[in-house]
């Protein structure tokens, strides 16, 4: 099984982690049941940029990228070439590695 290794977040992820995750799982999805606490305020929808992450290594192995997916990304702060919405990249066979951005949109405040 591939693992996820999440850099280290001020405010979200201190210590970052390494967890163990489940081939078709979204990057989300691993994060929450691993307890780790990433926003997500449309609930999964590919509505919002709460989840927006930042794949260091091993962008290539997680699922395309959609065009709604592109399109919401638009929206995003930091959006970087390899940037996803952790709610909707699907983990492949490979390791990757997460960065969770200091800043997002959060349509809850």
């Amino acid at each position: 099984m591939p693992y996820i290794v999440f850099l280290p977040h001020k405010i979200i992820l201190p210590n970052g982690a390494k967890i163990i995750a489940k081939t078709g799982d979204t990057i989300l999805d691993s994060a929450l049941k691993n307890n780790i606490k990433i926003e997500h305020a449309c609930e999964k929808s590919c509505a919002c940029t709460t989840c927006h992450c930042i794949i260091k290594k091993g962008f290539t192995s997680l699922s395309k990228c959609l065009e709604k997916e592109e399109d919401t990304l638009d929206k995003a702060w930091q959006v970087e070439e390899k940037s996803r919405l952790s709610c909707q990249a699907k983990i492949g066979k490979k390791n990757i590695i997460v960065k969770i951005p200091n800043y997002s949109t959060n349509y809850n405040k």
